[in-house]
């Protein structure tokens, strides 16, 4: 027993040094440990806009436009703070509504954003605008156009677009220009948008000496606009200018042509979209409406051909504002190479940038420096633009584009050839704060 109990004794030992010279004899050291991931950083931005009600598919157009620069942003790789930047959308439904409107601004911040795009309508934002600045979280929004808005001393609010005061006077004076009412009705929804805009259109026509009748007020939720209609029908004005959406404002110019009122009608950015055309049918050829701002087909080759790729419509309105909106608060991070709103928001002041709707600069109020106003057309079924209007003059809007998109130099005189035919030099860089 002793001797195998020894001679077990002695395998074991041997096994186990034959280990130590295998594993010695092998030459390898252990393979290293994989580096560990690049650190990176999570940074929410609301986007609020109606997404159920008569006017979602403006909202859903809003947040289209929000959600591509938000995508295009993190395809980018930016880094913030050395971090690998992800930049998460959280996107939120106002219905319109400004109760609804102000308890989502809660949940944003709640939920810890880092500024917010939105919100669509002036009578959401308005309020939205007081809670994000109580919590001091930076809000821009591509398509409230209220003066209030920016006029509240909120340092950390701004818009992309034009303001009203800035919108009325301009489809006014086309208006006045082209169609010379001697006697105007106007009707608003008693919305913060749909007023405010009617309010600065009277305003332009009383200053030109244009009879005004007295205001006629509707809801933005109505659809029968016939006793409105008759009392201004007695009246026989010669135009027509209604403050609201498209969605209301569809339904009561089908019926001022059912009631065989003649006036020209004309509406602000709110009724200004291929859904107006829809509801009206045919009552709505030869009607005028205006934007504070570009129109979509104006946009940005690059905006409008990934745009078309990404959701397979074109924008309707608003999309190519929200696209800089959301351009613009991520441009203001990367600058400050920081996400903390305290440390961001005094580069979004000072903002400079050539978006999809031309240079953005931003006043000591959160207002787009040198916005342009758009006028439009419905003809032959189509809502057409047809002159821009900046700093009080007027131009058709295929001379702005020609501007815009200067054609290409001709090809060089065959007396030019030899020189031409010498290798160029190579051009310099275009400087982007000129494009």
């Amino acid at each position: 027993m002793k001797r195998s109990v020894v001679l077990h004794h002695a395998n074991l030992c041997t096994l186990a040094a034959v280990g130590v010279l295998t594993l010695a004899g092998c030459g390898e050291d252990p393979k290293p440990a994989p580096p560990p991931p690049p650190p990176s950083i999570e940074i929410k931005i609301g986007h609020v806009a109606p997404l159920t009600g008569g006017i979602a598919h403006l909202g859903k157009d809003n947040e289209n436009g929000a959600r591509m620069a938000l995508e295009e942003a993190n395809a980018a790789n930016i880094k913030i703070d050395g971090k690998d930047a992800r930049f998460v959308m959280l996107a939120e439904d106002d219905q319109a509504d400004p109760k609804v409107g102000t308890t989502v601004a809660q949940k944003l911040i709640d939920a810890k954003v880092a500024g917010v795009v939105g919100h669509l309508n002036s009578g959401t934002t308005i309020p939205a605008s007081s809670v994000y600045n109580g919590a001091n979280i930076p809000m821009i929004s591509g398509s409230a156009t209220n003066p209030q808005l920016t006029e509240q001393g909120f340092k950390g609010v701004f818009r992309v677009m034009g303001r009203d005061d800035q919108q009325g006077p301009a489809i006014a004076s086309y208006l006045a220009a082209n169609s010379k009412p001697k006697l105007v009705a106007i009707i608003d929804d008693a919305t913060a948008y749909g007023e405010g805009l009617a309010n600065e259109v009277e305003k332009y026509f009383k200053g030109a000496n244009i009879r005004v009748l007295p205001r006629e007020k509707g809801d933005d939720k109505r659809s029968d606009w016939k006793a409105v209609l008759t009392k201004i029908k007695g009246r026989n004005p010669d135009a027509v200018f209604y403050g609201g959406m498209d969605a209301t404002g569809g339904p009561l110019l089908k019926q001022a042509r059912e009631l065989n009122i003649k006036a020209v009608f004309s509406f602000g950015d709110g009724g200004c979209s291929d859904k107006m055309i829809e509801l009206a049918g045919t009552a709505a050829e030869g009607m005028l409406c205006s934007q504070a701002g570009l129109p979509p087909a104006a946009a940005s080759k690059k905006f409008l051909d990934a745009y078309k790729a990404r959701f397979k419509v074109d924008p309707i309105l608003y999309s190519p504002f929200t696209y800089d909106a959301m351009q613009a608060l991520i441009a203001a991070m990367k600058g400050a190479n920081s996400a903390d709103p305290a440390k961001y928001l005094p580069v979004m002041q000072k903002l400079e940038f050539n978006g999809a709707t031309g240079h953005i600069a931003f006043d000591e109020k959160g207002d787009r420096k040198d916005a342009e106003m758009s006028i439009f057309q419905v003809k032959e079924g189509k809502l057409e633009p047809i002159a821009i209007i900046k700093n009080g003059q007027t131009v058709s809007f295929a001379d702005f584009m020609a501007q815009a998109n200067p054609a290409p130099a001709a090809a060089p005189a065959a007396a030019d050839a030899t020189q031409a035919a010498q290798p160029a030099k190579a051009a310099p860089a275009p400087d982007a704060a000129k494009k």
